[in-house]
């Protein structure tokens, strides 16, 4: 299987660090870690890193996420090319959107996927230079809430801190703007041709509760 280089995390749960850790070894080479965020810049100025995964939050009883987006703006400014992704609570859709305008690559969610996180961070360092648009990372946040929640849109409404109306318009918005840049791109053989309502065509019935084996806290292992 094919190493990448070096992933800095940084976060000030040693449970979180300790679960990073274990789950990214098998994908990089070397995993650094760091509690605090203080000492960052020192550090990317004496290892070579090629990608920061960076928690939102660093002072005790305070989820505004400022500490995440004044970092990632020191970060940014001194290594304009480092990928910067952020780690968020699961419906803090607004304060990931905000470290996105900031230079973030991407963000994730507490708790994540194991797999899924591995893929998108292979993706987004094999992707270097290709920068997807806000709609599309708030499309594909949306899908995975989807997917979390086996198709209930109450539940993924309520994991992503909006209306369930909310949660429609925002799909609504999401599959016309697919089907605008559909329609607008030159045409492909069949193989590469995808349908667009699949997207969010797996609603189970209501009341289906439960998240993706491989989720911290549910035993899985990269």
């Amino acid at each position: 299987m094919q190493k990448y280089g070096t992933i800095l995390i940084i976060d000030d749960n040693e449970a979180v660090l300790t679960a990073l850790k274990y789950c990214l070894a098998g994908a990089f080479q070397r995993v650094l870690t760091l509690s605090r965020p203080d000492t960052v810049l020192a550090l990317l100025q004496q290892e070579e890193v090629d990608m920061v995964l960076l928690d939102m939050n660093f002072s005790l009883g305070v989820n505004s996420g400022q500490d995440g987006l004044f970092w990632l703006q020191a970060i940014r400014k001194r290594h304009p090319e480092l990928p910067v992704v952020l780690i968020t609570a699961y419906g803090d859709i607004s304060l990931a959107v905000r470290g996105l305008k900031s230079g973030a690559q991407d963000f994730i969610t507490k708790p994540w996927d194991n797999a899924e996180l591995v893929r998108k961070l292979k993706d987004i360092l094999d992707a270097q230079g290709e920068v997807p648009t806000l709609d599309e990372l708030e499309a594909e946040h949306i899908r995975r809430a989807i997917d979390r929640s086996y198709g209930n849109m109450k539940l993924a409404a309520e994991q992503l801190g909006i209306t369930r109306q909310t949660l429609y318009n925002k799909m609504r918005k999401s599959l016309i703007n697919a089907t605008k840049a559909k329609a607008q791109a030159p045409l492909s053989s069949p193989e590469g041709d995808t349908n667009v309502s699949a997207q969010y065509s797996n609603e189970a019935p209501s009341g289906a509760v439960g998240g993706a084996s491989g989720a911290v806290g549910g035993g899985g292992a990269c």
